[in-house]
């Protein structure tokens, strides 16, 4: 059985109050890292521009092909530490050692579920997590945090329906509109952006969904659901035996919500001591990202290595990761956006969120912080533009 996918941002303050309960737990442990004596360092050294001897980032999910830029940077024969579902190796660049080391951590399950913001502020040891819009506007004021790198151009969450049972069905509106049941994970800010704008009806939003496939299958095609769009279609086809046939869908981006998905941000009081290192290190994390979808092979069977070893109960084929890889680019969820460059925010879109968002977390008792802006969220300042795609 597959676990959730990971959770859309709970809209609501119990993302606040999960700081103050992680607090007196938070991990203190670390690794020495692996033996790096013997390496030289190359072209970049990441240690000289004064970054940490191991840079950890903490990633919002398993292992899976949307992180595979991270994972691209881990150098050989790392050190999987299965208990707490990380791996630590040299950083390369281009095959070549920077000086320092790199820390994966994988979210969902290993953090209890708990948002990748909360994890930056109760854990000093990390250096930088992913975070997308709506969690980053949501909890500005108590837990600021600035994205540096948009490793996805438009996020893969989506609606999906049975194209048998609603053939002229192509949009979320005209799926709502059949009088379908759409089910997702309860308090995705999503879903009350899709109520309130009037797309989805709140009669036929149903917040039950717990990651599974049995409601779904079990409703024969009537009822619409949450996923991702580098995933679920290959695993509903393929994998689960009860389905298997074709899915459709409509991204929530398209939808009319554009996030940015698990930008790479660092805690915003970091930013400026930090930017040295930043300088040198965002322009490595642009051009692991197209090196991994140049030739995805070598990392795909990290990620399946450590998906074994972690074994969390999340199930990640090979065949669902080498889907991942062609999809997002297919669709566009990897790619340069309106220009040459990948990793960049346009800051215009950050805005259209935040007029978005901004009534409904006031709503929930979650206001942003006053006076938000796009530049108050993300930097495109150590965004090198000559890499892309």
């Amino acid at each position: 059985m597959h676990l959730p996918r990971r959770r859309a941002l709970t809209a609501g303050a119990v993302v606040l109050a999960s700081v103050t309960a992680l607090a007196g737990c938070a991990s203190t442990s670390s690794t020495a890292g692996p033996d790096t004596s013997d390496l030289e360092i190359g072209s970049i050294d990441l240690a000289a521009a004064g970054c940490p001897d191991t840079i950890t980032i903490q990633t919002d999910w398993n292992p899976e092909s949307e992180h595979g830029h991270l994972y691209e940077m881990v150098g050989d024969d790392p050190e999987i530490d299965a208990e707490n579902a990380r791996v630590t190796g040299p950083l390369m660049a281009g095959g070549e050692y920077t000086g320092v080391n790199i820390q994966v951590r994988s979210g969902g399950p290993a953090i209890g579920f708990q948002t990748v913001t909360s994890q930056l502020y109760t854990d000093p040891e990390i250096t930088m997590g992913y975070s997308s819009t709506d969690e980053a506007i949501q909890l500005s004021a108590e837990l600021p945090t600035v994205g540096v790198f948009a490793p996805l151009e438009i996020n893969p969450q989506m609606i999906m329906w049975d194209p048998e049972t609603y053939p002229e069905v192509e949009t979320i509106e005209q799926l709502a509109d059949e009088g379908a049941v759409i089910r997702y994970f309860g308090g995705a800010a999503y879903m009350e952006y899709l109520m309130g704008a009037g797309i989805v009806p709140a009669e036929q939003a149903d917040g039950s969904y717990d990651g599974t496939p049995a409601t779904f299958v079990a409703s024969g095609g009537a009822d619409g659901q949450q996923g991702f769009a580098s995933a679920e279609p290959y695993i509903y086809e393929n994998e689960v035996s009860e389905w298997g046939k074709p899915v459709a869908f409509q991204l929530i981006h398209d939808a009319g919500f554009p996030i940015y998905a698990a930008a790479v941000s660092v805690r915003a009081d970091d930013l400026e001591s930090m930017s040295g290192c930043l300088e040198e290190f965002v322009p490595v994390l642009q051009q692991a990202e197209v090196d991994y979808f140049a030739d995805p092979s070598e990392t795909n069977d990290l990620i399946q290595t450590l998906v074994e070893e972690f074994d969390t109960g999340w199930v990640y084929s090979p065949g669902v990761a080498e889907y991942s890889v062609e999809t997002m680019q297919e669709l566009g969820l990897v790619g340069n956006g309106s220009n040459d460059t990948i990793g960049d925010f346009d800051l215009d879109r950050v805005q259209e969120v935040i007029d978005l968002v901004t009534p409904i977390f006031a709503g929930l008792d979650t206001p942003p912080a006053d006076g938000i802006t796009p530049d108050t969220l993300y930097t495109n300042e150590f965004i090198d533009e000559s890499i892309g795609f």
